[in-house]
């Protein structure tokens, strides 16, 4: 008979494995000698370590189900409980049961992990929700729509929930979507509506400013552009395709215009110049004139001079009020002549005077004599008197005399 700590083989072969329970049956060894039994026994035994250690591995490292590992862990309590190995087969057992246990708490770790990301997962979900929704009321067209189809990738992203709230939650975020593209839809129509209205304002602008481009009324149609450029501002934009053409259109027919009212304009300029020249020239040979002393000769030198500044034409509207006051003021010169030459040649004015200068002095040679005898009689109180009609007198005598004067006397 052969044993060993954890069996034995008596001498009919029979081979026992040794259990706090007792002594159990392991199997029948006839082929060899009983050490070969305890040692063939023994390597089963050193199996079934060798697979629960590979199990507990599997259990640690890898996502097995808790489902495959209870399969896995009973089919080996099964081998370890039929007691055909010979070892500590209770310490096998031991290390089921607590590889039950890890396999327990694993599952109950999983399960809350996956409540928690279902939970984290719903949050994500309505938190997408509610962007979308806001997002549905949005008119930054271009990045609202971008911003949408990304929350559409981050919802693909997400674990599904139970179908009941993923369907709920997906329906809003869907409605949410189909909102914000009926909008948008709903804008670009009525934008295309306006840009087509534009388009046929600025056609009709364009045709008029062609038919203007050859006219040569400068001022009226330079105004009706200004209208026109007014008017296709508040025209608003045309389609792109459309909007380019017509502006080039329209661009070009007002420079065709302006080009020619330039070109005339520079000659019109160039022509004042010469005629602002020519009336400089003028204004000096008047100034020569002053000041008058032969009038009748200064006005027929003027008269001359009046006559081809008349032929001249039109000088730059800035230099004109500077040069035309260079000749009125000899044209004043000549007219203040004249009329002094007037006084001092016309006989009635010339008798007037005489006979008003001849009564204030016989009334002035009166007061005087007046004052003369009522100093000598004492009444200095008339003399005073006297005296002070005397020089109002005097001075009205003063004045006519000057007059006088003027008349050559």
């Amino acid at each position: 008979m052969s044993s060993d700590p954890w069996g034995r083989v008596d001498e009919t072969g029979t081979v026992y494995v040794r259990t706090a329970e007792g002594e159990q049956v392991v199997g029948s060894w006839q082929a060899g000698s009983p050490e070969e039994a305890l040692a063939y026994f023994e390597r089963k035994y050193e199996g079934l370590v060798v697979e629960i250690g590979l199990l507990e591995r599997r259990v640690r490292t890898t996502d097995l189900s808790a489902k495959d590992a209870q399969a896995a862990i009973g089919h080996l309590r099964e081998q370890v409980d039929a007691h055909h190995a010979v070892g500590d087969l209770q310490a096998l057992r031991d290390r089921l049961d607590k590889l039950v246990a890890t396999v327990e708490s694993r599952r109950e770790e999983r399960k809350a992990q996956r409540a928690k990301q279902s939970d984290e997962a719903r949050h994500a979900k309505e938190a997408l929700v509610a962007e979308a929704e806001e997002l549905a009321g949005s008119e930054q067209w271009r990045s609202a729509g971008e911003r949408l189809r990304a929350l559409v990738d981050t919802w693909k992203g997400l674990p599904r929930l139970d179908r009941k709230s993923d369907d709920e939650l997906w329906h809003r975020f869907s409605h949410a979507r189909s909102a914000f593209s009926k909008r948008r839809k709903a804008h670009f129509a009525h934008l295309d509506a306006q840009r087509e209205d534009a388009r046929r304002i600025k056609e009709r602008l364009v045709s008029e400013a062609e038919a203007l481009s050859g006219s040569t009324d400068w001022g009226p149609t330079a105004a009706r552009y200004r209208e026109l450029m007014t008017e296709w501002k508040a025209a608003g934009r045309a389609q792109r395709e459309h909007e380019d053409d017509l502006w080039n259109r329209f661009r070009g027919a007002q420079d065709v215009f302006f080009a020619a009212r330039g070109s005339v304009f520079a000659e019109r300029d160039a022509e004042q110049a010469e005629n602002l020249k020519l009336k400089e020239e003028l204004a000096e040979e008047a100034e020569r004139l002053l000041p008058i002393g032969d009038l009748k000769a200064a006005r027929a030198a003027f008269r001359s001079i009046n006559e081809r500044w008349e032929a001249i034409g039109h000088v730059p509207r800035d230099a004109r009020p500077r040069v035309e006051g260079r000749m009125h003021t000899v044209d004043r010169a000549l007219q203040e002549a004249e009329e002094a030459e007037w006084r001092r040649t016309n006989p009635e004015a010339r008798a007037r005077a005489e006979g008003l200068t001849g009564q204030l002095q016989a009334a002035v040679d009166k007061l005087k004599g007046q004052i003369k005898q009522a100093r000598a009689q004492g009444n200095n109180a008339k003399a005073d008197k006297l005296e002070r009609e005397l020089e109002g007198r005097q001075a009205l005598l003063d004045q006519a005399l000057k007059g006088l004067q003027e008349f050559g006397g």
